[in-house]
């Protein structure tokens, strides 16, 4: 109930469309209990067919009998539609802004949250809450809530019907409601519990897909097709399960409820035959009429729990989402432009949960304009160590400096507005060449600032033989270019940002020839005049480093410029007498 008002509670910007639907469904369910008494009149006119009608409408009880009910039927009929219409319409656009609201909401949650946060979580699972459980909570809030006011107003109508016509006669249909309250109450949270295991399977399902259309090329590579075809039917198949049992609790609580109504029914109908008292034959049709109406009201209502319980279930998987922490960002410091001086002091850092730390007692200092090259074996902590800059991870010990202020005072936005970052994993989007290179802050810029990015990139050789140049799209995560050419494109992204701090990931790995000497220069174009964190580069750049920070398992074993490491002869110098490079270890 707690999940469930939360989830109601975002429907406070549509209360005038609320109010709508409720009166739209009120109107509705009265029309019901006034078929029910048009009937009476009916069958009382069978009999005697000149006998006046009051309803207390002048224009209508001047009618004769045989004019009067059909005129009352579709004027029934008018004020029933007009009511639904109301009601629907009301409740869909309550509904339907709830979502929109809380699937916005839930995206820009992910747009907030700490690395450490995906770190944890694969991104099937989290694209499943936003598409399948969200569905699964516009059910709850369309569905659900439609059915609970148009058949709940319905039965209060007909129940108000039947009470005023023989209150004591009506007891006899009410004596079942604890035993429907004790069904809907054990059914609800078992239907809770197996639309939680449905909504864990559907994420694996939605994961499992995920991963292999992103890796096609691996899986047809090697041979992956039988094993992901097999993992996807264990998944699928896993998800049939548990929804074919949530079908069977749901098909036995319907029986069961069929047999508790339609038996109150059957008891209502053996009173009324046993003690007709004075009613005339018009009474009774019309009694049974209404009491016959209210079945499959509440066995609809009944329904709702399973619907309901689906969509808590859901709204609780996303509420839990919502609930998690952003990205501690207490920072209160802005500045239009920096140096770019970056300063570790005894810096320490360990990933949640993981054994050992990743980082012990760093120290160095960038002075603005510099370049410093981190080198190292896979896992030495060099990407830890520049994912700390722009707070990708907040460090745990030491200091971490940039210009003398300390990370966390900046605002996480003002601090990575003068970073700029390139890595080998290029993250593109499906948009065109011009949309990629002013991406974010940067979409403001002019076509020449955007053509000029390019040229200094050497991106334009290439550009311009595209389809439509600056305007052709490219695919998702630039699917339609090679490595290089995606490469360059990021780098023109960092040319047009311009910012004083530059991080440099392994930013020519793997790369042909002809790329990389493509790549290198647009780099060092790059590099002029901003303080620069170079990871796995090069040799050619390392050797022009102005200071070379050698790592081993999270500490800095050795620094200096390169021909200080060679002539020490220490970790630096054996791998470049062996032939290898020093971030290909």
């Amino acid at each position: 109930m707690k999940v469930y008002v939360r989830l109601l509670g975002y429907t406070r910007p549509f209360l005038g469309y609320f109010a709508l639907s409720i009166l739209g469904f009120a109107i509705a369910g009265a029309c019901k209990a006034g078929l029910a008494s048009v009937l009476k009149y009916f069958i009382d006119g069978l009999a005697e067919p000149d006998a006046p009608i009051a309803t207390g409408l002048p224009w209508l009880d001047a009618l004769d009998l045989i004019f009067a009910i059909p005129a009352m039927i579709v004027a029934i009929a008018l004020v029933e539609g007009l009511g639904t219409f109301l009601g629907n319409y009301g409740i869909s656009r309550v509904s339907l802004g709830l979502i929109h609201d809380l699937r916005s909401q839930l995206f820009g949650s992910f747009l907030v949250l700490p690395n450490r946060f995906y770190d944890a979580n694969n991104s099937g699972h989290l694209v499943s809450k936003i598409t399948y459980n969200v569905s699964m909570v516009t059910d709850a809030a369309t569905d659900a809530v439609k059915i609970l006011f148009r058949e709940g107003l319905t039965v209060i109508a007909l129940l108000s019907y039947l009470l005023w016509m023989n209150w004591r006669l009506t007891l006899t249909l009410l004596v079942v409601l604890p035993a429907i309250a004790w069904l809907v109450s054990n059914a609800s949270r078992k239907f809770r519990r197996l639309s939680k295991n449905i909504q864990t399977s559907m994420g694996e399902v939605t994961h499992v897909a995920s991963e292999t259309i992103q890796g096609y090329r691996v899986v047809r590579s090697f041979g992956g097709e039988d094993y992901e075809r097999a993992r996807f039917r264990d998944a699928s198949t896993h998800n049939t399960r548990r929804q074919l049992k949530m079908v069977r609790t749901q098909e036995t609580f319907s029986a069961l409820m069929h047999l508790i109504v339609y038996s109150s029914m059957g008891l209502l109908l053996f009173t009324v035959l046993k003690v007709r008292g004075d009613a005339s034959a018009g009474d009774v049709v019309a009694y049974i009429t209404a009491a016959g109406l209210l079945p499959r009201a509440i066995q609809l209502l009944g329904g709702v729990s399973a619907r309901i319980q689906r969509g808590v279930a859901a709204a609780d998987s996303i509420f839990e989402q919502l609930d998690e922490a952003p990205e501690p960002d207490g920072g209160t410091v802005e500045r239009a432009r920096i140096a770019g001086r970056v300063e570790a002091q005894g810096l320490g850092f360990g990933y949640p949960g993981a054994e050992g730390r990743a980082l012990h007692g760093i120290d160095f200092q960038a002075e603005p304009g510099q370049m410093i090259a981190l080198v190292g074996k896979s896992g030495s902590g060099k990407s830890t160590l520049a994912n700390l800059i722009p707070r990708f991870y907040q460090h745990d010990e030491g200091r971490l400096l940039v210009d003398g202020v300390a990370v966390e005072d900046y605002t996480l936005a003002n601090l990575r507005h003068h970073i700029a970052l390139v890595t080998q994993q290029v993250t593109l989007f499906n948009g065109t060449v011009a949309q990629n290179i002013a991406y974010g802050e940067l979409a403001g810029a002019s076509r020449d600032e955007i053509i000029a990015a390019a040229e200094a990139a050497n991106a334009r050789e290439f550009i311009d033989r595209l389809p439509q140049g600056f305007d052709t799209e490219i695919g998702e995560n630039g699917v339609l270019l090679s490595g290089g050419q995606r490469q360059r494109l990021a780098i023109a992204r960092a040319l047009l940002k311009n910012a004083p701090i530059l991080i440099l990931d392994e930013a020519t790995s793997a790369l042909d020839t002809e790329s990389e000497r493509l790549i290198q220069a647009a780099i060092e174009r790059l590099m002029e005049g901003r303080t620069t964190i170079v990871i796995a580069h090069r040799l050619s750049t390392i050797e022009k480093a102005d200071q070379i920070l050698v790592m081993e398992a999270g500490r800095i074993v050795e620094r200096g410029t390169h021909a200080e490491l060679i002539a020490r002869g220490g970790t630096y110098a054996r791998l470049q007498a062996m032939g290898i490079e020093p971030d290909a270890s």
